[in-house]
């Protein structure tokens, strides 16, 4: 419950606070949020691949948290499996920026993908995988303060990938 209550908080913050737009580095904030999973759960053997250089303008606190909750989600739902792959970069579309979270997990089928950044919507169950199902309500809110769209492709058994525009 207080987990519940924090990341609520949380969501409600995201639209609240004042932001301080400046030059934030992804790679590095990405590179931070997997070091910290890392050390949370070291046993577990989780090849991340970050890109360099990856620079957006905008407000480091909100964009930090969006990563750590696009990662986070990336680390959970790999857990399971072998041979763990996470992925965070950029791709250009239509010339524009589109920097994406990947991974080889346990996916989603797309039928329900518009429930994915809706509060509390679960697409797995609380048994499966633990969590409050705020996390992408807060990623998107961030990406839309920054004027940004974010969007997500999977498949069962075979990974999802988030991607978001600023």
């Amino acid at each position: 419950m207080a987990q519940l209550i924090k990341d609520m908080l949380n969501l409600a913050r995201t639209t609240q606070i004042e932001m301080h737009h400046e030059t934030v580095n992804l790679s590095a904030l990405a590179k931070m949020v997997a070091r910290e999973l890392k050390e949370k759960q070291p046993e577990r053997k989780v090849e991340f691949v970050i890109a360099e250089g990856l620079v957006v303008r905008g407000d480091p606190r909100l964009m930090q948290t969006a990563l750590e909750n696009l990662l986070s989600n990336a680390w959970k739902f790999t857990g399971k499996g072998p041979d763990t792959r996470i992925e965070f970069g950029v791709m250009q579309r239509n010339g524009k920026s589109v920097y994406f979270v990947r991974d080889n997990g346990v996916g989603f089928d797309m039928a329900f993908a518009k429930k994915l950044f809706s509060p509390f919507q679960r697409l797995h169950a609380k048994a499966e995988f633990d969590g409050t199902g705020i996390g992408l309500a807060t990623v998107q809110r961030i990406i839309h303060r920054h004027g940004g769209h974010i969007w997500a492709e999977g498949a069962v058994d075979k990974g999802a990938t988030f991607y978001f525009m600023i």
